[in-house]
Parts: C-alpha cells; structure tokens; sequence
C-alpha cells in the first residue's frame, strides 16, 4: 500500500525520471502534486505496472492531480552534462513549471540538489513507498514511451517502439550495422567493442 504524504505539506511534490539506462532517447522527468485523499488501486511503481496500465493511469492522474508536468531532457544535453546532472535538472525543470509551487519536494533515488527555498528528501524506491512519485514515474514513463514511438517512425531500424532506447541485442546490432543517430547518446558505450568501432 503506497503512502499519501511523507512530510505534511499539503502542496507535496513527488518527482521521478525515467530514461537513464537508455542507449537513445531523452531522459524524461516529471513531477506530480496529489491531493491528500487521492488513491487509486492501480498506481504503483510504472516498472512494475504494465504498458497498458501505465496508459489508463496517465489521464486520471492529470484529470486529478492538482499540478503535474514533464520535460524531455534530449542526447545532446545528457552527452553535455552527464545522465546523473540531467536526471536532476529534469527533476528540477519540471516541478519548477508546477503551477503550484511545491512546500515540499520527495524526490525517488538518492541524488537531488536543493531548488530555490524548497524543502527536499532523497527516497530510494520512492516510487514504491509514495503515491506522488509512483504517479510521477508513470507520467514520465509515458510520455518517455509516447517521444520513442514517434522517433521509431524516422528510425525503424533500431526499433525503438519496442525496445524504447535500452540496450537490448537488438539495439546494438542495429547501432553496429546503421551507426548511430542524432537521438543516441554518444558520450555512452553504446557497443561493447566500442572502441575498436569507427562510430
């Protein structure tokens, strides 16, 4: 049973990101402000809930949320800043765009850096212990999942509709037999004998 609030605050925000094991693709974050009565039986951590799920979950957290928003942190700026420093500017990035301004911040993991005055704690599996960030980590996922089908269209060969960005088999032998694209990662060992590969 996920938890409604860990510090009290009625303004708490629940912040998450997904993407960052990704050979392509953005890493996404997003963060949610949940009313304190809210509860539904199928928000848990998005890893754990189905694609399906994560789809019905979606338009009743926005429908219900009192503020939520995402952002799409694309190849270049994680290749510019590492995928840690991206995780925690998407983070930040989007509870900055809340329309609510959050008193309090529980961020899933163990790495944040302190935003403007607001109060922050680190959870590790957060997304398991709190509604606000399972909520988080499902709008993330989506909208992660809806940016790699679009981008699938340009690049089918990689089969990113599917393997949305991770390194599977599959992926790495499209990267060896295609080269890479605009929309992978560069400054990430996307093939095991990367080295030896003029990429």
């Amino acid at each position: 049973m996920l938890l409604s609030n860990y510090s009290g605050c009625e303004f708490e925000a629940g912040t998450d990101e997904a993407g960052r094991g990704c050979l392509a693709g953005p890493v996404t974050a997003a963060a949610v402000i949940l009313p304190k009565d809210f509860s539904h039986e199928l928000l848990n951590d998005s890893k754990q809930l189905s694609e399906k799920k994560r789809e019905l979950l979606r338009p009743i957290i926005e429908a219900e949320a009192i503020s939520c928003q995402y952002v799409h942190l694309h190849a270049p700026v994680v290749d510019k800043i590492n995928v840690l420093q991206a995780s925690i500017k998407g983070m930040q990035d989007s509870i900055l765009a809340l329309r609510q301004k959050p008193e309090y911040i529980i961020v899933d993991g163990n790495k944040f850096k302190p935003l403007e005055d607001i109060p922050f704690s680190t959870i590790v599996k957060g997304d398991a212990k709190y509604l606000s960030i399972a909520a988080a980590s499902v709008i993330a996922k989506t909208y992660r999942d809806d940016f790699m089908n679009q981008i699938h269209e340009e690049f089918p060969m990689y089969n990113w509709k599917k393997n949305k960005g991770y390194p599977t088999k599959e992926h790495r032998e499209a990267i060896r037999k295609y080269g890479i694209t605009k929309y992978h990662r560069q400054s990430f060992r996307l093939l095991p004998d990367q080295l030896t590969l003029d990429l």
